[in-house]
């Protein structure tokens, strides 16, 4: 019997080796193609099967939408799994998905556990989840949870729910650290979406401080800074990961983080919007350019 086959499009390499990443830990029996904008993945679909397509929106020389449109046109392709991989979350932009023909979406940052979901649907739905499930090893530490206690004791392990602990007096409201902060934007996290603080802004990176939560966020965590700049409130969804994480004050309890934030789009409408960003803080002294 023939792999089952998945393609991935995005332009950003770190993002395709994210999702190669989990779906091979996860369904170690299936075959991964991947390409680096729409134009490379027509070419790929033209030419070989494939039983789903996890695709980004925004990509230089063809975009996510334009290859789920093309593929709807091809008799062969008209009902091709097709998840978009996007930071697009926006209701125009869904709609828009769904009357050009996506199967599902998966929002960026995403966690292991919310793409396996959408791809775990989609094999159901396509009658492949037995076929892709059948090559995986019987126990394994996926993305779901660990089973090494249930393998210890051959899966007669008791879960002991503790006494719920009294609960701890509300912390005073920390004050902002005085920051010469530059401007202001909301970056998405698997964990959550926070408000951040941009201290400097180049065409690589941005250093962002951040209120530090009950979850920390993790160096190499994926992530969306999302930017609103001009009269028009035009938002910039920039995707990238975390490179460096360290406490904003001199001290181990700080209640503010900074992160050096980097990106990873290749795409060059987005460099383009980064540039004037750049420049027109820079010339309001909104941002700091960077490097």
């Amino acid at each position: 019997m023939s792999k089952v086959s998945v393609l991935v499009v995005d332009d950003a390499s770190f993002i395709r080796d994210l999702i190669k990443n989990c779906l091979r830990n996860y369904f170690p029996g299936i075959r991964i193609e991947d390409a680096v904008n729409g134009r490379k993945a027509q070419t790929l679909l033209t030419r070989e099967s494939f039983d789903l397509v996890l695709c980004d929106w925004e990509m230089p020389e063809m975009s996510g939408l334009e290859l789920l449109s093309w593929c709807r046109e091809q008799d062969q392709l008209k009902t091709l799994p097709f998840i978009m991989v996007t930071s697009r979350g926006d209701k125009e932009n869904v709609i828009q998905a769904i009357q050009a023909g996506v199967s599902d979406f998966v929002s960026k940052p995403f966690t292991n556990e919310q793409l396996l979901s959408k791809v775990k649907k989609a094999f159901t739905k396509a009658g492949l989840l037995d076929s892709v499930m059948a090559s995986a090893p019987t126990r394994m530490n996926s993305a779901f949870g660990n089973d090494s206690l249930n393998a210890l004791t051959g899966g007669k392990a008791q879960v002991v729910t503790p006494a719920p602990a009294a609960p701890a007096p509300r912390p005073a409201p920390v004050p902002a650290p005085a920051l010469t902060s530059r401007g202001q934007g909301q970056l998405r996290l698997p964990s959550g979406t926070q408000v951040c603080v941009i201290k400097a802004l180049s065409l690589k990176e941005a250093l962002l401080v951040v209120r530090r939560g009950e979850v920390l966020p993790q160096v190499l965590d994926s992530a969306v800074l999302d930017l609103e700049q001009g009269e028009s409130a035009e938002v910039a969804r920039l995707n990238g990961y975390l490179h460096a994480i360290v406490a904003y004050e001199p001290k181990p309890d700080s209640a503010w983080l900074q992160l050096t934030f980097r990106f990873v789009d290749q795409d060059a409408d987005k460099m383009n919007y980064l540039s004037r960003l750049i420049a027109h803080g820079t010339a309001q002294k909104h941002f700091v350019p960077g490097a």
